[in-house]
This record gives C-alpha cells, structure tokens and sequence, in this order.
C-alpha cells in the first residue's frame, strides 16, 4: 500500500493543519490531565499484579498455576501499558515522577528496561512505518515492505516467505525477547542511569525466577514460565500490531506534513470499553499519536473531532474492527514476502 493511495489532494496551507487541529482539542480540554482516571487504573492495575502473585503462593504446587499463568500475563502487559503512558507523560507532568514510576512499572515490576523502551518508542512515534527511521518496522526477523524483502539476506529472508503464518508464533518469544533487548540496552553507554536500571531488572529476574522455582518443581516451573512469557508476548503483539502493521510504509521519498504522516500510518480498532480495556487505549492509535501525551481516557472523545477534521482536510482515517485490523496487518505481512516465495532456490 502506497501513501498515494490512502490521501486525497489536500488544500493549501498544509503545515498548519494540525496547528488548527490542535487548538480544537485544547479547548475541548482533552489534553487536560486526568487524575482521578489514573488513580482508579493504578489502583485495579496494581490490585490484580498483586493478587495473581498472593495467588501464586497461596495455590502452591498445583497445575491449576498454568491456568494463572495465563492470567498473570494479562496482569504484566497491563503494568507494561501503564509504563507506556508513563513513558508519554499522560499521567503525570512531572518528567521526575514519570521516570521514577516508569523505572518501578518497567524494570521492577515486569523486566522491561524503561530507558530502552523509551528511546526505542519516541523515535517510532517521531516516522511512524518509516523503512529508514522507525525501529518497530526494522527488518530484523519480519520484512515490511518489498524494498525489504528483496534487500533482505539471513534469517529475514528465510522467515520472510512465511511470516504471516509464523507471525502468532514468533509473538510467543515476544516477552523473552524484550528481557533480552533490555539487558542488551545496558550496554550502550548513552542509556540513562544505566546503573539503577541494571539494578532494577537484575532484582526483577532473581524475584521473578526466585518465586516459581520456590514455589513449583522443576518441570512445573518450566512449563509455567514458558506459558507466562508466551501469553505475555501474544498480549503485547495483540495490542501493538493492529495500529500500524497493513498501513503505508513510508521512504524518504514520502514527504508528509506531521497530521498526515501520523494519520495515514495509523489504524483505529473498534470494540467498545473491553477492547479500550484490553488495549489501554491504544485502539484510538490516531488521535495517540497525533497527541502522545493526551491522557488515555480523552482519546474516545477526542476521536469525532479529529475523525471529522480529517474528512474535512480529504484525509482517510481508517479504523475497523480487532479482527479486521489483524486480517489486514497478516495480509500486508504475506504480501510483502511475495518476492521471496517466487524466488527460485
């Protein structure tokens, strides 16, 4: 998908686009923080972390911790969405209070370096599904794009043919592969307060592991975290990839003001209040990114207008529902390794 295809001609005066959008949402008070929203999800957030985990001890060594298992990874990708809106300062204005219980949610709680994550995340929100700018479409095991498929070499190209079949299971590594990346991280000298951070994920991992080989034998120890860390990952994957993947993957032969670079990269999912639960509110991916720092609970509001806006400007605004939206990232996914399955070996 080109972006020629998802804009239509725009009026003039395009860089002010989203000056006048943006007015529109300030006196509609969107970006105002929401404080008493927050306290009550920190709150159920941080009840169900903790209960999962008195659960854990208090059911001891039965299989019935598998089923919990399952449950505990709902509770870790919902601190790890807490840690993304900490990361964007939707709940606190205070960078100080944002870092420190970013630092708590990310590397204590759930062994996600905060620093990585953060750097990692700013620049994907800076070229959204750009091939050159945007790491979250980098072709380290997945392609995005033909230009990638056929530049591609290694275990991209090998996984490539048929990534969208090995897209569900791949996610299953997902929450591995982010403990890994984070300790990596520590050794890139430009990471902030790398040694709280080391301190921090090294005390998750001994609790961590420390707790479920104290309370469960060997091969139901194993079994639990292989389930805890695959549910995790597919969590993740669930509420990340709907909003870009199948969208235009720009080049830096795109040249596009910001409202339409964020807009056309983005997908809205619908679904209500359990999909909006279920995602953090990432569903609403349009007016997030368009406005990182607006607090979760303002985007539902915050979407007519800028839905509206962008039907007044010509620019298509696409949402659909959960289903839909992964029908179209795994299309996207098995269209872009076309090139390689026709390659003759």
């Amino acid at each position: 998908m080109t972006v020629a295809e998802t804009s239509h001609p725009a009026p003039p005066r395009r860089g002010s686009d989203f000056a006048r959008l943006s007015r529109r949402i300030a006196e509609a008070g969107l970006l105002d923080k929401r404080p008493g929203y927050y306290a009550l999800r920190i709150s159920l957030v941080a009840a169900l972390f903790a209960g999962t985990w008195a659960a854990f001890a208090a059911l001891g060594d039965s299989w019935w911790q598998l089923g919990l298992a399952v449950l505990m990874a709902i509770a870790f990708a919902q601190v790890t969405l807490l840690a993304h809106d900490l990361a964007h300062g939707q709940i606190s204005r205070s960078r100080r209070v944002s870092r420190i219980a970013g630092l708590v949610a990310g590397n204590l709680a759930v062994g996600l370096s905060y620093g990585w994550w953060m750097d990692k995340h700013t620049r994907h929100h800076a070229n959204p599904n750009h091939e050159e700018h945007d790491p979250d479409v980098a072709p380290d095991i997945l392609i995005w794009s033909r230009r990638q498929a056929e530049a591609s070499e290694g275990l991209p190209r090998f996984i490539g043919r048929w990534q969208a079949f090995l897209f569900f299971p791949l996610l299953t590594l997902e929450g591995v592969n982010l403990k890994v990346s984070s300790f990596r991280a520590l050794r890139r000298k430009s990471l902030k307060s790398r040694g709280t951070e080391a301190a921090l994920l090294s005390a998750h991992v001994l609790a961590y592991l420390g707790a479920v080989f104290l309370v469960l034998p060997l091969p139901k120890a194993l079994l639990f975290l292989a389930v805890h860390q695959a549910c995790y990952g597919v969590y993740l994957g669930c509420t990340f990839a709907p909003n870009h993947k199948g969208m235009p993957v720009l080049t830096a032969e795109d040249e596009l003001d910001f409202l339409r670079k964020q807009v056309l990269t983005s997908r809205n999912v619908r679904g209500g209040r359990l999909v909006n639960t279920a995602l953090g509110g990432l569903n609403f991916q349009i007016e997030h990114h368009l406005f990182p720092s607006m607090p979760t609970a303002n985007l539902r509001k915050a979407q007519p207008i800028v839905r509206d806006y962008c039907a007044s400007l010509g620019v298509d605004y696409v949402e659909c529902g959960l289903l839909e939206s992964w029908g179209q990232a795994l299309r996207h996914l098995h269209e872009v390794g076309r090139p390689l399955r026709e390659v003759r070996t």
